[in-house]
């Protein structure tokens, strides 16, 4: 199984950024899809998840309005758009398969 992130940086308050999952080794249109992100000292938030389906089962409180989760069961791949980034939203972004399998994370850093 192997989940590859990418798609972070660096970025102004107020930019956008996409963020990519690349999947395999495992049924990818099978399984619900997940974004966390976590900050250091704290423990990993869950951000957003979509349903195998493509219908999205969630965002965090604090990312809702701003970020928007999709998936393309044809490429294996699961993404993130983040808008309106605030310097709060700088952490680590993983991506998890299942509840089960876990990407290495991608750096986003918001920061002016």
């Amino acid at each position: 199984v192997q989940l590859v992130e990418s798609g972070g940086g660096l970025v102004q308050p107020g930019g956008s950024l996409r963020l990519s999952c690349a999947a395999s080794g495992f049924a990818f249109s099978s399984s619900h899809m997940s974004w966390y992100r976590q900050t250091p000292g704290k423990e990993r938030e869950l951000v957003a998840t979509i349903r195998s389906t493509g219908i999205i089962r969630g965002y965090a409180d604090s990312v809702r309005g701003r970020f928007t989760i999709s998936r393309d069961n044809a490429k294996n791949t699961v993404y993130l758009q983040m808008n309106s980034l605030k310097p709060e939203d700088t952490a680590v972004y993983y991506c998890n398969a299942s509840s089960v399998y876990w990407g290495q994370g991608t750096q986003v850093i918001v920061s002016s």
